[in-house]
């Protein structure tokens, strides 16, 4: 079949159909975040007080595991199962994984542990929703733009920083102000889903690119694993989402004790940022190659990383953040496209696995993060029972905290520097072999 053939009517549609979704595991994502700390002190500090922050951690940790496993297993069987019946089924999980969490009180019955449970089965959701999602956007929007990949997955991508704006920003201005409550805020993940989920019943969709080309389910099973050159980029991948998602998701925490500002508005500037850059990531990959491009991405990204470990004001802050948002914009999206135009016969499924191993990178560098954090506050303090001394607050606790935000995120710099070198050594591969061609 020829690929062009693959093209719908519809593309149009469907492309949006696949942005929603991805604005609606962003909005997702931010508002679980925001709302964390709500869910533990009415959840979970009642039944088990000493544990409770351990629990919560683990419980949002559950979000992640269901990403990895999810996208994991749907994306070798997307055109098995149709592109179709992923988003509506992402869509559902998007609207049961939030109701089993505003419910689990409910549900639980006044026992702590029933509540967990349910708590952790509507994360699960979420989280199966969100790998789902990831699972079908990517492959579908290759193969309704095949000769433009890099600039429309951007475009894709571009509205995953839009919902982290609109979740952060109603954290800030609706649930911190007590103008609503947090299950309002995890009801609204279920609005852009049930209106995701109805305008996909009324859509066809295509297959991928790699059924359209006649490669069956077994070649695309194999093809990573008979190209060799394919699996350095879920290595790469899993730098890139250190370098970008992990800090994202510790500026919070990390940033809002040592700026003077919430770090969750650190966090919506730069995705300000990235989703109006993400939108001219067509015309820079067609002047500098989608390597190229990365290799020039990695300098800000590091710069930006060092400034915010010693940023001390709402300015410094904010400069940081734009240097390090210009630095990553591009990184997940652009990633993806390159692996799927150099292997495309590895079809959904090659680009599940760069996905997943991006996924695991917050599995497991977060954790990383949080403990050289907890080590070094506990250095600056001089020890478990000095820096317990300090919980009552005071400058001395501040400076810990602030000692620890710049070694968490000195450690993450690090990134960018390694993934220099790996992008300027493939920079140069490639384009000695063109030369030679």
């Amino acid at each position: 079949m020829d690929q062009q053939s693959t093209v719908p009517a519809n593309a149009r549609a469907i492309f949006w159909i696949c942005v929603l979704l991805l604005f609606t595991a962003a909005l997702s994502f931010s508002i679980r975040t925001g709302v964390s700390g709500a869910i533990k002190e009415a959840l979970l500090d009642p039944y088990m007080p000493l544990s409770s922050g351990e629990m919560i951690a683990a419980s949002l940790g559950y979000a992640f595991l269901g990403f990895a496993l999810s996208l994991l297993v749907i994306s070798p069987l997307l055109d098995v199962l149709g592109a179709k019946k992923t988003v509506i089924f992402s869509s559902l999980c998007f609207i049961v994984g939030p109701l089993l969490i505003i419910l689990s009180p409910a549900l639980g019955s006044g026992d702590g542990a029933t509540t967990y449970l349910i708590l952790n089965l509507g994360m699960v959701g979420c989280g199966l929703a969100w790998g789902t999602m990831e699972a079908t956007v990517n492959p579908v929007t290759a193969a309704i733009y095949p000769e433009d990949k890099t600039g429309r997955l951007n475009i894709l991508h571009a509205w995953w920083p839009a919902g982290i704006i609109v979740g952060g920003l109603s954290s800030v201005f609706l649930y911190e102000t007590d103008a609503v409550s947090w299950q309002f805020m995890v009801g609204m993940i279920m609005v852009p889903a049930v209106v995701c989920g109805a305008w996909a019943l009324t859509q066809e969709f295509p297959v991928t690119e790699s059924t359209a080309q006649g490669v069956s389910f077994g070649e695309m099973m194999l093809a990573p694993f008979r190209r060799p050159g394919f699996w350095i980029f879920p290595a790469i991948m899993f730098l890139t989402t250190s370098a970008e998602l992990a800090p994202g998701s510790w500026v919070d925490v990390a940033l809002t004790e040592t700026v003077g500002m919430p770090g969750i508005l650190v966090l919506v500037y730069v995705s300000a940022i990235m989703f109006v850059m993400r939108h001219f990531a067509g015309p820079l990959e067609r002047r500098f190659s989608d390597i190229g491009m990365l290799l020039m991405c990695t300098i800000p990204a590091a710069i930006g990383l060092y400034l915010l470990s010693i940023a001390n004001s709402p300015a410094t802050a904010l400069v940081a953040a734009t240097a390090w948002a210009f630095g990553v914009c591009f990184m997940w999206p652009t990633m993806l496209a390159a692996a799927n135009r150099r292997y495309p016969e590895t079809g959904a499924w090659g680009i599940g696995l760069v996905g997943f191993a991006g996924a695991l990178a917050m599995y497991f560098v977060l954790p990383q993060i949080g403990a050289i954090y907890d080590r070094a506050k506990l250095e600056a303090a001089g020890g478990e029972a000095a820096f317990a001394a300090l919980q009552q607050g005071g400058p001395e606790l501040h400076e810990a905290l602030a000692y620890a935000a710049e070694q968490s995120f000195k450690a993450i710099a690090v990134v960018p520097v390694i993934l220099f070198v790996i992008f300027g050594a493939l920079w140069a591969f490639e384009r000695s072999r063109r030369n030679r061609a």
